[in-house]
């Protein structure tokens, strides 16, 4: 079972998605691959994985690093994965550039090089939007680049990062 519910954010309504493993999907609504996770029998109410990604969210919205727990549940390829757990490890409030991620996964399988733009592609195709924080990954000349929330998006969810208090 697939358990989905609406959050309403400063930034526009947002679906969180879990099942019983954990969360799945958080995607703005209309935005690029919105639920691609959601395959099989989906219910729109809640469970703990939800909910615990509402506190999170609530306490990221209201400026404040994010202390609650929450269960992911990753669903996709060997290599988005491989992606998608970098992204996890980026400091908050911090960047990393695509080209820096390709270099990351050249050295630890032990390549030349790994292309950039299939970094960007499992970036993009990130189903756990904010949380798994994709927005914190820039172009190589430190632009914003290639966010599927949008780019307005990804400028403002950086400086609430940068405005963030520890508490």
């Amino acid at each position: 079972m697939i358990y989905t519910s609406p959050y309403y954010s400063p930034l526009g309504e947002i679906t969180l998605s879990a099942d019983e493993q954990g969360l799945i999907g958080v995607w703005f609504v209309g935005q690029k691959y919105y639920g691609s996770t959601l395959i099989g029998d989906t219910r729109q109410t809640t469970n703990q994985h939800i909910e615990n990604a509402k506190l999170w969210l609530k306490e990221y919205f209201n400026q404040k690093i994010p202390q609650t727990k929450i269960e992911l549940h990753l669903i996709g390829t060997p290599f988005q994965m491989e992606v998608w757990n970098i992204l996890t490890k980026i400091p908050f409030g911090d960047t990393i550039t695509y080209g820096d991620i390709s270099k990351l996964i050249a050295q630890k399988r032990k390549l030349k090089q790994m292309s950039p733009q299939a970094v960007g592609n499992a970036v993009g195709h990130n189903p756990i939007s904010i949380i798994i924080p994709c927005h914190r990954v820039i172009g190589t000349n430190g632009k914003l680049c290639g966010y599927a929330g949008g780019i307005e998006r990804k400028q403002t969810l950086l400086k609430i990062e940068k405005t963030a208090k520890t508490e």
